[in-house]
């Protein structure tokens, strides 16, 4: 498949070499603006220990869903920040000491959302042009992930949190926040610019095909086509979707914020692989979170 699209970048240049610049200037428009703030903010609180002292007042509520202390501070920077920043937290809290091993998959859970500036702004005002649907998505996202993740937790065993105290950061705590932020936001950058050109390549040569006709059977074309352009990179899906009409056209968008496609799953499993996080069941359950957001705003279309 890779022989295949790259010969298709040489044979069809002025298609897939101006997707590239596409890619990228949908990231500098829509991604970088909300993610590189807050990716600062998370690393400078993660790093010198003030994400430890934010956790204590919800530690007693962590431990009844069985989670670690530092969840709710983790799950708060989380879902200001968006993806990936919570996966890169998960990794920085547990090369930290905060969390052990048993709890890293189900923080992968609970810290895996978008952002309240790219749903509402990026999405809701610039792609539908209502920030009601915004904020309409970005209930149902951050609900769908709580539920989903909050169940499996109180399913599963205690945490197992280790006790060993956090050494303190001895490093240039400015210079390396700011460095591990510039190069995080540039490499999401990169997946972003990739998988828009790959998700070109997918519908061009209708690779989705059975997936596509599967949405056909309850949308139109273009609806079911901008579908699986968003398996592929969910950004460029949500955009496509703005701009179909119907209304599975909100919901959807959902359902690809929520899964985040294979770009924004990549990126996460770039930091989540090494501490014990099984890919294929971070998928799926990514998937159940998708499915559930999208019901929840196929109901609020009725109100």
């Amino acid at each position: 498949m890779l022989l295949c699209f790259g010969a298709s970048i040489i044979i069809f240049p002025e298609r897939y070499i101006n997707c590239c610049f596409q890619g990228f200037a949908m990231w500098a428009q829509c991604v970088l603006p909300s993610l590189f703030p807050f990716m600062i903010i998370t690393l400078i609180f993660t790093k010198t220990g003030m994400a430890d002292k934010a956790s204590l007042p919800l530690k007693g509520v962590m431990q009844k869903i069985k989670l670690p202390p530092s969840a709710g501070a983790c799950f708060l920077m989380s879902v200001c920040s968006g993806y990936p920043a919570g996966s890169r937290i998960v990794s920085e809290f547990y090369s930290g000491g905060l969390i052990g091993r048993r709890d890293t998959p189900k923080l992968a859970y609970l810290c895996s959302s978008s952002g309240p500036l790219f749903i509402l702004g990026s999405v809701g005002v610039k792609m539908f042009k209502d920030k009601g649907v915004g904020l309409k998505i970005l209930a149902a996202h951050i609900l769908s992930i709580l539920v989903v993740a909050i169940i499996i937790s109180v399913a599963s065993k205690k945490s197992a949190t280790s006790s060993a105290e956090r050494t303190p950061y001895k490093g240039n705590v400015l210079y390396d926040v700011f460095y591990g932020a510039v190069i995080s936001v540039a490499v999401a950058g990169g997946f972003i610019a990739f998988f828009y050109v790959l998700s070109r390549f997918v519908v061009d040569f209708k690779l989705l095909y059975p997936i596509q006709l599967l949405f056909n059977l309850f949308c139109d074309e273009q609806t079911s086509e901008a579908v699986c352009t968003g398996i592929i990179e969910a950004t460029s899906g949500c955009s496509a979707l703005s701009l179909c009409q119907g209304y599975l056209a909100v919901p959807l968008a959902g359902f690809l914020i929520t899964f985040g496609g294979v770009s924004i799953l990549c990126q996460q499993l770039c930091y989540l692989v090494g501490i014990g996080v099984k890919p294929l069941k971070f998928i799926g359950v990514k998937a159940l979170q998708a499915v559930l957001c999208f019901m929840v705003l196929l109901l609020l279309n009725f109100f």
